[in-house]
């Protein structure tokens, strides 16, 4: 049998609904957020709607609130290769 590649079933995700789905995993309201980070909630509910752009620095305050590295939030779909173990 040839070798082949297995398919890969990716969704793409904005940068707003990556910060809805790490908020809501943490089951977390937009309100505690709001408080946990000082972003008004009006603010959390714009970005994961994607009116307002996340920025670098609401970025790392959000990033962590969510216990997570900034650079999931900003490049959701980011796709590390692996290399082979050698």
């Amino acid at each position: 049998m040839k070798e082949f590649r297995p398919a890969k079933k990716r969704i793409e995700v904005s940068v707003g609904e990556s910060v809805r789905i790490l908020r809501e995993l943490q089951e977390l309201t937009q309100n505690q957020l709001s408080g946990l980070t000082g972003i008004p909630q009006a603010t959390i509910s714009a970005i994961e709607n994607g009116r307002v752009n996340l920025g670098v620095e609401r970025a790392k305050v959000l990033a962590r609130a969510l216990k997570c590295h900034p650079a999931v939030l900003v490049f959701p779909g980011w796709d590390v290769p692996l290399e082979s173990a050698a």
